[in-house]
């Protein structure tokens, strides 16, 4: 029996939220995944869950309430969560943020796809290389 993948996106855009579970349903039906609208719902969240765990984490940068950045710092500080892979997801393409939030500890910088079938793609490729799972 396989490992149970599960993933937690972050992302005001309700549009993005359905592209991103399609990819998901269109990679394994299998995989759990949770979503949050913004920042501070999914530190609450997070917070009011503590045995929640999840094996990869995708944040939006530009979000009402508590940003990316703020949600990234303050997930970096939870323990349960410190080796846990958080990859930005956004529509920025600047080497500047994603210098930066390399540097503030996130896995990764993707910029979003215009396509379902690249994000199938590009969630693919993490699965795999992180969990040694395939497609």
């Amino acid at each position: 029996m396989q490992p149970e993948i599960s993933f937690f996106l972050i992302d005001d855009d309700i549009d993005d939220r359905e592209i991103f579970t399609l990819a998901l349903k269109d990679i394994d039906s299998s995989i759990k995944y949770t979503t949050a609208k913004d920042g501070a719902e999914a530190l609450d969240f997070i917070e009011n869950n503590g045995n929640f765990i999840p094996n990869f984490i995708f944040l939006d940068l530009n979000m009402p309430r508590v940003s990316g950045k703020e949600c990234l710092i303050e997930m970096r500080k939870i323990v349960r969560l410190q080796n846990i892979p958080i990859y930005i997801y956004t529509t920025s393409s600047s080497d500047r943020d994603k210098l930066e939030l390399l540097n503030m500890g996130a896995t990764g910088f993707i910029t979003k796809p215009y396509t379902i079938k690249k994000l199938v793609e590009i969630l693919s490729q993490i699965i795999s290389t992180t969990t040694g799972k395939s497609n």
